[in-house]
């Protein structure tokens, strides 16, 4: 190993201090973005690797007009961490992981799964919609962190929230499709939108229920992002509601049974006080 990887491992392991009021802003609007959490040296590291992944990995390969509104928002690839020893060193993050256990205020988190979305040039819209629908989880203590592995202006299709939208019911029976854009388009008209630009080293955490989304890609770079979902250490898996849901829970549960906490291989704790 060498010193510069030493000095990449250790950031990954390295607390971050949040500002004042992350937690208060996150707990009342659902979401934070935070600065300068990752070096742009990590990111191009890391971002080289999971990008190769992501191209040997990926089974996407209709032209765009022939995809569904779903398969033009992105390329979709997950459990990186299973696949590639050094895609893990980055999901497992202790960095991470304790900033999502901070902003839900929980003693440890353990990892849902992780996913690299890639957008692509000319790639389509991500409708509306909440990331819990696909979950068969009962808290509602779930966030992800949302890691653009370069810059990230508008013409790229940042992520998108819809503040505050995490504590109503509208819409928690919609996939992420045309269905879940225009409901929600008129329905989220209560709610103000936060769409900015990402800075390189900028991240987000959004909740399990808030609602989001992210415009389309008009650059002619691929908008290149890893996500890792978290969930309170202390979860518990609910009877499947979907069947998503049923497919989330054999697939990223290991099929636990419902009513118990999800402790398999697949989803281990990652921090802990």
């Amino acid at each position: 190993m060498t010193l510069d990887k030493k000095v990449l491992l250790e950031e990954l392991a390295t607390p971050y201090q949040l500002p004042t009021g992350a937690v208060e802003f996150y707990r009342e609007y659902g979401y934070v973005k935070l600065k300068n959490v990752l070096s742009p040296e990590l990111l191009h590291y890391y971002g080289t690797l999971i990008t190769d992944l992501v191209i040997r990995l990926n089974t996407l390969t209709k032209p765009m007009e022939e995809r569904t509104t779903y398969e033009r928002a992105f390329l979709q690839i997950m459990n990186l961490w299973r696949e590639d020893e050094e895609a893990q060193e980055f999901v497992f993050s202790k960095r991470l992981a304790q900033i999502a256990a901070d902003l839900m205020e929980v003693k440890g988190v353990r990892l849902y799964h992780d996913q690299a979305l890639y957008k692509e040039p000319s790639g389509g819209i991500t409708p509306w919609h909440a990331d819990q629908f696909y979950w068969p989880l009962a808290s509602p203590n779930t966030v992800t962190v949302w890691v653009p592995l370069q810059a990230t202006p508008l013409e790229m299709g940042p992520l998108a929230f819809a503040e505050k939208s995490q504590s109503v019911e509208i819409g928690r029976d919609l996939e992420i499709s045309d269905e879940s854009e225009a409901l929600m388009a008129t329905q989220l008209g209560q709610f103000r939108l936060h769409e900015t630009p990402f800075a390189l080293g900028e991240v987000s955490y959004h909740a399990g229920w808030l609602f989001h989304r992210a415009g389309a890609n008009a650059s002619e770079q691929a908008r290149k992002v890893m996500t890792m979902i978290y969930m309170d250490q202390d979860q518990v898996i609910s009877e499947p509601r979907n069947e998503y849901q049923r497919a989330d829970w054999t697939t990223w549960l290991a099929g636990k049974a419902v009513g118990t906490t999800p402790d398999s291989a697949l989803n281990p704790v990652l921090f802990s006080y």
